[in-house]
């Protein structure tokens, strides 16, 4: 529970703990903006760290001319897409070990449902992914599991990748000048992570509603 409050916090307070970190460790911050994205994206077993909102303030800091917009984008995109390169192999490399026979709560029904999920949707799952929290942790995770093609995994996980990183950095950049998001800057960290698990939550509550019996 501690450790939840502390991330809580970290998220919703991110522009003064990067400013600290950007007054401690200078050029040093790419490094460790670079190690969140990639380990974010890399390891399934930490999906709670701030991507959304980290890219954002991270745009901002750069307008006001603390980080560069340049060196940002490209060194958190290569981070991006190293991060689910490295949780795509990790998927397929325990995918055999994990579903060579039934579990209590893993079935290999499971994965062939994986597989057929991802031959029908895996190119647009991948790059919406990228913008959900939680999902985009897992994602690449269950792609490598399900065995998703490589060189199409790579074309969406770059596509995907560049969108994300230059999209939230670059709203970051252009949106932090203005004084409303300047003086409410944790209510747009807010409303940034609501607006990225609205999409899930939605399907969830449409496929409910589907799946209802018509009287």
């Amino acid at each position: 529970m501690h450790y939840f409050k502390e991330l809580l916090d970290f998220i919703l307070h991110i522009d003064r703990y990067l400013n600290d970190i950007i007054l401690q460790y200078g050029f040093a911050t790419y490094l460790i903006l670079f190690l969140i994205i990639f380990v974010e994206t890399g390891l399934v077993i930490m999906p709670l760290l701030p991507g959304d909102s980290l890219l954002f303030a991270a745009g901002t800091f750069a307008f006001k001319g603390s980080l560069n917009i340049y060196y940002l984008i490209i060194l958190l995109f290569i981070a991006a897409v190293l991060g689910d390169t490295l949780n795509y192999m990790i998927g397929k490399y325990l995918g055999p070990k994990v579903f060579s026979r039934d579990y209590k709560l893993i079935k290999r029904a499971h994965l062939e449902k994986t597989q057929v999920f991802y031959e029908k949707h895996g190119g647009k799952t991948i790059i919406f992914a990228r913008f959900i929290p939680i999902v985009r942790t897992f994602a690449p995770f269950v792609a490598g599991i399900g065995n998703m093609d490589y060189r199409k995994f790579l074309a969406y996980n770059i596509v995907g990748g560049a969108v994300w990183v230059a999209g939230l950095t670059l709203l970051g950049y252009y949106f932090g000048q203005l004084e409303f998001v300047q003086k409410n800057f944790e209510t747009v960290i807010i409303a940034i992570i609501v607006l990225s698990i609205l999409p899930p939550v939605v399907e969830v509550i449409r496929q409910k509603f589907e799946s209802k019996p018509v009287q």
